[in-house]
């Protein structure tokens, strides 16, 4: 029977990090030695604070986590990624005896192996922004399947994600994007496209808005700043119900768009475009904390704007 040390949401705003029990080990399984996991600011979020929508499976004691790096430690006999080898665990169903939603946040993990993605070593703890990475791409390209690409040309929101978006717009040579961000803190960063604050904008043609924000209020203030058959881009995640005003929409003949959840070839685009060079990682990762300090740094990746992605260290 093998165990590992795990961050538990008992219930919302409380925490602990305790030993749990890991699944039986199966021929198809790895047992990765997890290096770093990242805190989400979206889902993460409504899980801490209970404001998750219901569906099903939520409830606590709850793992959270989805954005977890390391090293295969063990493989099953038919599983095809050798030990040694550096992963990206995009969560897991690993830990007995609670939720694992999303189960990533653990010292060790045992994985299916068709479930990571094996990345470069040098790529080191910015492999956790992967999935991100992955939900913009999966965002402007629709898992490949969009043709032609309808790229942002506002994105809304300058954090973590925004910031990823606007780069993965480059990367795939898609036009610079506009970016509104409200708090100044985070207006800095923009490389190759402009941030600005809102009110200083007064375009009113824009062709595909992309918002990240996840604030519910804003969609009738986006829909007037649409060209005539422009398209809202739903990107966040948002805990409230959305609703509009009918007139205005009908008037630009607006279409609404929710994006979903990214899939694994999502995730294979994005880290092929990391290894090329075209899109890059780094400096989104702005704090670093021990499991020992997960409490604080729930409250910093979500109370504070300078924070953009934290990290939990589990070598540390």
């Amino acid at each position: 029977m093998t165990h590992a040390d795990a961050i538990v949401f008992d219930a919302p705003q409380s925490l602990s990090v305790r030993e749990l029990e890991l699944k039986p080990f199966e021929a198809a399984d790895l047992e990765v030695e997890v290096s770093f996991s990242g805190i989400s600011t979206g889902t993460e979020r409504l899980l801490w604070d209970g404001t998750m929508p219901p569906f099903p499976g939520l409830g606590y004691p709850l793992v959270p986590g989805y954005e977890t790096v390391g090293t295969v430690v063990r493989a099953g006999e038919n599983a095809s990624v050798p030990v040694g080898s550096h992963v990206f665990v995009p969560g897991s169903y690993a830990f007995v005896g609670v939720r694992n939603i999303f189960g990533g946040a653990g010292s060790r993990l045992i994985v299916p192996h068709d479930r990571v993605v094996q990345v470069a070593p040098a790529l080191g703890p910015r492999s956790v922004l992967l999935a991100l990475a992955a939900t913009c791409y999966h965002t402007v390209a629709l898992g490949g399947l969009r043709e032609p690409l309808v790229a942002p040309d506002l994105i809304v929101g300058h954090g973590v994600m925004g910031r990823l978006l606007a780069r993965i717009t480059l990367a795939l040579g898609l036009p610079a994007p506009t970016v509104w961000e409200t708090q100044p803190a985070r207006r800095t960063g923009g490389t190759g496209y402009p941030v600005i604050e809102p009110a200083d904008d007064a375009r009113k043609d824009y062709r595909a808005i992309y918002d990240v924000s996840g604030d519910a209020a804003l969609l009738d203030t986006l829909i007037g700043r649409l060209a005539p058959g422009g398209e809202v881009v739903l990107a966040g995640f948002y805990k409230q119900s959305l609703s509009f005003a009918f007139a205005p929409a009908f008037m630009r003949e607006a279409q609404i768009r929710v994006a979903a959840q990214w899939k694994k070839h999502d995730l294979l685009a994005v880290t092929a475009l990391v290894e090329s060079g075209a899109l890059s990682l780094e400096d989104l990762i702005t704090h670093t904390m021990t499991p020992a300090r997960a409490r604080e740094a729930y409250e910093v990746a979500f109370g504070d704007p300078h924070c953009l992605k934290m990290m939990i260290d589990w070598k540390a």
